[in-house]
């Protein structure tokens, strides 16, 4: 599973995230008591399955794995088909063995987990496929789900896109609101230069003004803002690969291609993480 992800998803923070998430939806979901399953005797075994009712890209097993792991370590999965799978309506995803009442306890948590970050995921491969003959890469950005940050950036890229930073505190990108404060481009940048090197800052330009004093003053990491194809396509061809150029700003899925045709490096998207579309699953259950 992790082969397929950026060297930035490092096993230390994937379990942090797991632990932490599921830890808040188990607490936020029985705090210390499920009152109707409990009533059933514990004794009883059962066997459940997990159907998806559409296709989609599977993500999100390390999150369910973990979920039932949580409420009893005996209870077993057995999963038919990897983390990242294409799978089909009417597909079992998985078989899940173990003491019934457990089974019952976990299902709404997991499968939350499995329908949003299946539904990033998918949402994520949709979009990137429409552009895979072109040079442009599509990346994420900030705008996640509270809390969700590290699992839906890890669903970007099980999906087939990159991600951006992950916080404020990993990447300097320098917006309009911070070249407000100061009063210009010349400015922020000679600030920033103060602690870190261009290679290690991305701006944020609004116009072919902007974007060619950015250029001029050495930025290597440009974003520019709700460019219009044409003005796309002027700053591709000034630029002549002397930065890393990044369009973001009314770009959807209807349009995407137009934009990669403009051969811009990369494309971010706010809706991969922050327009949910859930996939539907359903779990059916049996006694042993």
């Amino acid at each position: 599973m992790l082969k397929k992800l950026n060297l930035i998803f490092n096993k230390k923070l994937l379990e942090s995230a797991i632990k932490n998430n599921v830890s808040a939806a188990i607490e936020e979901d029985l705090k210390n008591n499920d009152k109707t399953s409990d009533i059933l005797p514990a004794k009883i075994k059962g066997i459940a399955k997990i159907k998806v009712k559409q296709n989609a890209i599977l993500c999100g097993s390390p999150w369910v794995d973990y979920c039932f792991r949580r409420l009893d370590k005996k209870i077993q999965i057995k999963w038919h088909f990897n983390e990242g799978s294409s799978i089909k309506k009417g597909e079992t995803i998985c078989t899940i063995i173990g003491s019934y009442n457990q089974i019952l306890k976990g299902e709404r948590i997991a499968i939350n987990f499995l329908q949003t970050l299946s539904g990033t995921a998918t949402t994520s491969n949709l979009i990137s496929l429409k552009i895979k003959k072109f040079k442009t890469k599509l990346f994420d950005t900030r705008k996640t789900i509270p809390g969700l940050r590290v699992a839906q950036k890890y669903a970007v890229q099980i999906g087939g896109a990159f991600n951006q930073r992950f916080g404020l505190y990993d990447q300097v990108l320098i917006k309009e609101n911070h070249i407000k404060s100061v009063g210009s481009i010349l400015a922020i940048i000679s600030i920033a230069k103060e602690n870190y090197s261009l290679s290690d800052i991305q701006i944020e330009v609004e116009n072919l003004r902007e974007f060619k004093e950015a250029l001029d003053l050495g930025a290597t990491n440009i974003l520019l803002d709700n460019f219009t194809i044409e003005k796309l396509t002027k700053a591709v061809l000034i630029n002549k690969n002397k930065a890393i150029l990044e369009a973001s700003g009314n770009i959807d899925i209807n349009n995407i291609i137009e934009y990669a045709k403009t051969k811009v490096d990369r494309i971010s998207m706010g809706v991969l993480t922050k327009n949910i579309v859930a996939i539907d699953f359903s779990m059916i259950t049996e006694i042993k």
